[in-house]
């Protein structure tokens, strides 16, 4: 999904980019899995941006939202993820509203209690879940892209590893035995669903960059 499609492609190099988060995981995630390339990051938070309203009823759209706010109040370019947690027999909930789960705390062994919970008393036997994430780039003359990545696997419990952020520690993907919050950081990266979206990204607005 592009704002651009057939198009050049704006490249980034030498730039500052904003993380759209105020999540320390998610902009530690992100700066990571950009560190190999010439753009410099700097999170949300760090500029004092203020975390927008999330409107919109998909992931793409939000991330939107986040990245297209934050390069107009930045006038940088702006990086905005939007992720969360489908579970299949909770008919792709949390979603949209991963976070949510978390409560005003922000506190995931809340979200990952519910989650079982809701699992139990839904009588479900079926643990299959997915990871989603959409990666909005913005500039700020109003110009984006959103690249898509997913990863499936099933669901954990007791959640299991202290790494990773979010629902990590009761997700393990598929094809391994140990869940992201147990992987080293690089085994995550190169299965994740935020790195499947970033590939997309690279090879699109970095992979050719001076």
């Amino acid at each position: 999904m592009s704002a651009a499609v057939g198009r050049a492609p704006r490249r980034l190099a030498g730039e500052t980019l904003v993380i759209a988060s105020h999540n320390p995981g998610k902009v530690g995630e992100i700066a990571d899995l950009l560190a190999p390339y010439r753009v410099r990051v700097v999170s949300a938070a760090a500029r004092g941006l203020p975390e927008p309203e999330e409107t919109g009823t998909t992931f793409a759209a939000n991330a939107r939202i986040k990245a297209a706010a934050a390069a107009r109040a930045a006038d940088a370019p702006a990086l905005a993820d939007d992720s969360g947690l489908a579970v299949a027999a909770l008919g792709g909930r949390p979603g949209i509203r991963s976070a949510r789960w978390a409560g005003p705390d922000k506190d995931f062994a809340v979200a990952m209690g519910r989650v079982e919970a809701e699992l139990k008393k839904a009588g479900a036997t079926d643990r299959r879940a997915a990871f989603v994430c959409s990666l909005c780039l913005a500039w700020p003359d109003g110009a984006f892209e959103v690249f898509e990545g997913r990863v499936e696997g099933k669901l954990v419990w007791p959640p299991r590893g202290t790494r990773g952020f979010g629902y990590d520690p009761m997700f393990v993907p598929a094809g391994f035995e140990l869940t992201f919050g147990e992987m080293e950081p690089a085994a995550k990266h190169a299965v994740s669903h935020r790195a499947r979206a970033f590939a997309k990204m690279i090879a699109r607005v970095l992979a050719s960059a001076p």
